[in-house]
């Protein structure tokens, strides 16, 4: 896969919920520890922890497996928790369609968000609750 447009990214919080996904972002970060010392003429950093983060916007549907459905069964359990999975495509993970998977703790579940005569969207947000790796295989 060369450049591309997003338009079929698969996205599973625990459930599969590609279909109400209007956009997916997974930030990954590293922070920058000052390694600074006397004589250094530039600031010098070392790689630090790592960081990552999930935003997911979906058009809102309190149905059945819909989105609503699944992130409040997220937010209302013991742990807030769930494994999430993104792919750039719905097409079978390969090189060239790496996945990207990692425990998330869900810290922002607007049930409910628009304005008169506006379709429902709702964007939910993920941290770390372990690992985010990169794979090519299975």
């Amino acid at each position: 896969m060369a450049t591309y447009v997003l338009t079929d990214a698969s996205v599973t919080v625990g459930t599969d919920i590609s279909a109400w996904v209007k956009s997916v972002t997974v930030k990954l970060d590293k922070a920058a520890v000052d390694d600074t010392n006397m004589g250094d003429t530039t600031n010098i950093n070392l790689g630090g922890l790592k960081n990552w983060s999930v935003s997911i916007t979906c058009s809102q549907d309190h149905a059945a497996g819909g989105p609503d459905a699944v992130m409040w069964a997220i937010y209302n359990s013991a742990t807030g928790t769930e494994s999430i999975v993104i792919l750039p495509t719905s097409a079978a993970l390969s090189a060239t369609n790496p996945s990207f998977t990692g425990t998330g703790l869900l810290t922002s579940y607007p049930a409910i968000s628009g304005s008169v005569g506006a379709k429902s969207e709702v964007t939910y947000e993920f941290v770390p609750a372990g690992n985010m790796v990169r794979a090519t295989s299975a």
